[in-house]
């Protein structure tokens, strides 16, 4: 990387190299949201609602930038570096192709995938008069439609939108803290995005019921070009260190609802002997040992 070679001055400077170290568990991915040299104000305010959305794992550039990321890439690749961001979000206009965004994510700071969307219809957050959640809130995410699975495009669209909007990761999950979704539906070769406040009310039981509240953006956008990685570069960047890979278990499966299940290995066993309660009803008889011992009892001996 650019700063492997560099040695600290300061302690800062030690604290900002530190963080750029590779890590066995990931930093939260940072996005930046850039303006085109031609941007129109439907883009300027798509943008800065997405901000809204992302932050604080965001940097919004306010100032226009003349670049077109299908064609050069340099300059993507430089604010990746100075911004130490993995994921960007470009947004221009021109008669050619109006209110456009390029989305897309960046491996080892050079462009790994981008895909080209158009902006059809558009409702900012300032439009919807409902109550907003506070900033950080870590959405759910939720994709409608069978061609996100079966079209390659649409699933690295997919797999882009995850990156994009999933937040931090989190240890535990608190039932307060699902209020805000976000809703993808592909259908007709349109993508519709839709976000929702989750609105928690009483039910008489203890599963609340719930209700949800349209709270903005919401955009309508089709899919224009792409720019995907190849097979090999993309396995290679969902590689992960051998650390992290769950160590395998003997004769320990899971099936498909979770339910662990165990093998035991044991030597075969003499259910004859088996120790078990006694009871005087399932005690032997004398005729049924002699009959075991072969016919020949024992002579017991008087005493004298």
């Amino acid at each position: 990387l650019i700063y492997c070679c560099r040695k600290p001055k300061t302690k800062r400077a030690k604290r900002f190299l530190e963080k750029k170290e590779p890590k066995l568990k990931e930093n939260t991915k940072n996005a930046m949201l850039i303006k085109g040299g031609n941007a129109n104000l439907t883009v300027t305010e798509v943008l800065k609602d997405i901000y809204a959305v992302k932050k604080p794992f965001a940097v919004l550039y306010k100032k226009k930038n003349i670049t077109r990321p299908f064609e050069d890439q340099t300059s993507l690749e430089f604010f990746s570096k100075k911004s130490d961001c993995s994921l960007f979000l470009f947004g221009s206009h021109n008669k050619k192709r109006p209110n456009n965004l390029i989305i897309g994510r960046m491996f080892d700071y050079h462009v790994l995938d981008m895909i080209e969307l158009g902006i059809e219809n558009f409702v900012s957050l300032k439009d919807v008069k409902n109550s907003k959640c506070p900033e950080g809130t870590k959405p759910m995410l939720i994709f409608a439609g069978d061609v996100f699975d079966v079209n390659e495009e649409y699933r690295r669209l997919k797999s882009l939108l995850i990156d994009f909007f999933r937040g931090p990761s989190v240890p535990s999950i608190r039932l307060a803290g699902l209020e805000y979704v976000l809703h993808f539906t592909a259908v007709d070769g349109k993508i519709y995005m839709r976000s929702y406040k989750v609105l928690l009310k009483k039910s008489g039981c203890k599963i609340p019921r719930i209700e949800l509240e349209e709270m903005g953006p919401s955009l309508d956008l089709v899919m224009r070009r792409t720019h995907l990685a190849s097979d090999d570069l993309y396995k290679l960047s969902l590689k992960q260190p051998k650390a992290l890979k769950p160590k395998k278990k003997k004769n320990i499966s899971h099936d498909v609802f979770g339910t662990t299940y165990g093998r035991i290995h044991m030597q075969k066993q003499d259910l004859s002997k088996l120790q078990t309660r006694k009871m005087k009803g399932l005690k032997k008889r004398a005729a049924e040992k002699s009959a075991e011992d072969g016919g020949v009892s024992p002579k017991k001996s008087k005493s004298a």
